[in-house]
């Protein structure tokens, strides 16, 4: 069995290129330091060093097991830290950018709840539809939809299965009828959103026969999605965004599916941060508790199979 003792002697010896000043670092003898790599050795079955009189190098399968050794150290950290979060008092600012619909309606009332919770924390809750910049902006983390584009940025997932919903109101089909097929919207008023500088309205679906985008239009359009929202409910068309925005208009009978939720385009929910090093005590709970609301909201609104 790896010892993880074994391992952080590894990796400093590969830092300071030295079993003495490795032993040092560690406050362990040289023998010790050296003993430990060769049990590291013989557990993996290779030579992790080439070793002479003058100099210590890393062999061949040394540089490819290096990065896993460094996984398993950040891991045993990261676990030490979660441990010692929970019994830690979260206190301090806390900086968010989130959707202005998921914010407005549903991420209030649970940030009160939070901060219940925690009432050391200082909320600023910034609401807007358009991209935030977290490498500009004073933002601790960002609540998003859809997929990441900057693979450079840390996504914790929230609502990994969470899709668009298409829905208008009752008394909207009552008067223009229920859509039979995506070619159908065309002629159907489609209530459109702007999501980061540009305008929601070429709508994708996944059928049974394929992948299908539908290029619609309407006569309202708005930089918020919670106007859009409020308007398919006034009956002014018809709306195409997150599942879990319009669960409490589902629910309350305002709003109706048109499409099996099968049929709509994916929309994961994601906490972002903008590196590993903003994941602080704060956000990993936030996102544990966001995670548990999300997924209480999501399961009480199951769209029943056709």
């Amino acid at each position: 069995m790896i010892r993880l003792d074994d391992v952080e002697i590894f990796a400093r010896s590969v830092e300071s290129v030295s079993f003495s000043e490795a032993a040092r670092q560690l406050n362990i003898s040289p023998g010790l330091a050296s003993a430990a790599v060769q049990r590291l050795e013989k557990e993996l079955n290779t030579r992790l060093f080439t070793r002479s009189t003058r100099s210590l190098q890393l062999s061949e399968d040394g540089e490819r097991f290096l990065p896993h050794a460094l996984a398993l150290l950040e891991a045993q950290r990261q676990g030490r830290a979660a441990l010692a979060y929970d019994h830690c008092e979260l206190s301090g600012p806390l900086r968010l950018s989130v959707p202005s619909d998921f914010g407005r309606n549903l991420m209030l009332a649970w940030m009160d709840e939070f901060q219940h919770q925690h009432p050391r924390l200082s909320l600023y809750v910034r609401m807007s539809d358009r991209a935030a910049d977290l490498m500009r902006q004073p933002l601790d983390a960002v609540v998003r939809y859809g997929a990441l584009a900057d693979s450079s940025l840390v996504a914790l997932p929230l609502v990994e299965n969470n899709r668009r919903a298409l829905c208008a109101s009752p008394e909207y089909l009552k008067r223009h009828g229920l859509p039979k097929s995506v070619d159908d919207l065309r002629q159907h008023n489609c209530l459109r959103f702007v999501w980061s500088e540009q305008v929601h309205e070429r709508w994708r679906f996944t059928l049974p026969e394929g992948e299908r985008t539908v290029a619609v239009s309407g006569d309202r359009i708005s930089d918020d999605a919670d106007a859009v929202r409020r308007w398919a409910i006034a009956g002014k068309g018809l709306v195409y965004k997150s599942r879990l925005d319009l669960i409490p208009d589902l629910l309350a009978g305002r709003l109706v599916d048109v499409f099996p939720s099968s049929y709509c385009e994916p929309s994961p929910l994601h906490l972002i941060c903008a590196h590993r090093s903003r994941l602080t005590p704060v956000i990993t709970q936030l996102r544990s508790f966001l995670q548990e609301r999300c997924e209480r909201l999501a399961a009480s609104c199951v769209q029943p199979a056709r």
